[in-house]
């Protein structure tokens, strides 16, 4: 019962938050010099009508409550530009069912290459796998999308012709899904090693290494048990970024998923498609780190929902 209690409290702490970003999303876009029809080839009258057709010519606060009114129905507006008339949340669905395909993917690889990888890396602290695995990491977390992408291009489209550049071509998933899964795998690789390298040495370790259980076992199965608590913490918002899809990977290679409508709707001052993506990232961030609590208690029944 208790735990429901506080499970439901963070529940309406979640609802809270989302409002707060929503509000202050809305605010900070409006206070952007301009209007949505700035770029069209309209003289100032048909602006002023396209303005007035969508409540644009309306006191910013009577825009916030209506925006609002129409949210709590599920309604998020059409969008202004992109796909004049379209509802966003169609927009929202059809754009992060691409993403889902290409998250899901990218972060598989990323849990089944970087959790096993950094606890090899802390099995043979200072060996030469691990100087190599620090150094891959490294480069992995400090180079930008944007290089890795052009890279990949160069070598395995250019250079080779093995993978298509194009997202809509056989094959052309792999680089994407390269792209997404660099900074994450590296990023686990990391972390999963310094959780193993601070659990390495304590009793119930020697313990079970006196039991005569092999290093592989004390080391996949005992201590990474209890140095799953930063992994999961991260798996949380990683996995939210993931799925909504990466600005750079869907922009570079013409991915139609929901980063690269969010850049896109920037770029044009589509203000409701601008909302609507900004609403679905934080509802899933604030979902998976509300997941997370929950997964706390499964990993180490000690820690208790506040």
């Amino acid at each position: 019962m208790e735990f429901v209690q506080k499970l439901l409290r963070r529940v309406l702490l979640a609802v809270f938050s989302l409002f707060v970003i929503v509000t202050i999303t809305f605010f900070l876009m409006n206070l952007i010099p301009g209007d949505p029809f700035m770029s069209e080839k309209a003289t100032p009258e048909i602006r002023a009508e396209l303005r007035a057709k969508y409540g644009l010519d309306q006191p910013i606060y009577v825009q916030y409550v209506r925006y609002l009114k129409g949210l709590v129905h599920g309604d998020m507006g059409n969008s202004y530009i992109l796909q004049k008339g379209r509802a966003i949340a169609s927009i929202v669905t059809e754009s992060f069912a691409v993403s889902m395909k290409l998250g899901i993917r990218a972060l598989l690889v990323a849990v089944f290459l970087g959790i096993p990888i950094g606890c090899i890396a802390g099995l043979w602290k200072g060996k030469v796998i691990d100087g190599f695995v620090r150094v891959f990491s490294a480069i992995g977390i400090s180079v930008p999308g944007y290089v890795i992408a052009a890279t990949l291009m160069l070598i395995l489209s250019v250079q080779f012709g093995l993978l298509p550049i194009s997202y809509n071509k056989p094959g052309g998933s792999v680089m994407p899904i390269i792209v997404l899964a660099m900074y994450p795998t590296c990023y686990l690789i990391r972390l999963t090693r310094a959780s193993i390298l601070e659990v390495l040495n304590q009793d119930y370790l020697r313990t079970e290494r006196s039991k005569g259980m092999s290093e592989f076992i004390v080391i996949f199965v005992h201590a990474l048990k209890n140095s799953l608590i930063p992994i999961v913490t991260y798996l949380g918002p990683l996995t939210a970024s993931v799925l909504t899809g990466g600005f750079v990977a869907e922009s570079v290679f013409n991915v139609p998923g929901l980063g690269r409508y969010f850049v896109t709707a920037v770029q044009n001052r589509d203000y409701t498609l601008i909302m609507g993506t900004t609403i679905f990232y934080a509802a899933l961030i604030i979902f998976m780190n509300l997941v997370c609590d929950v997964l706390y208690q499964i990993v180490d029944p000690r820690i208790k929902i506040n």
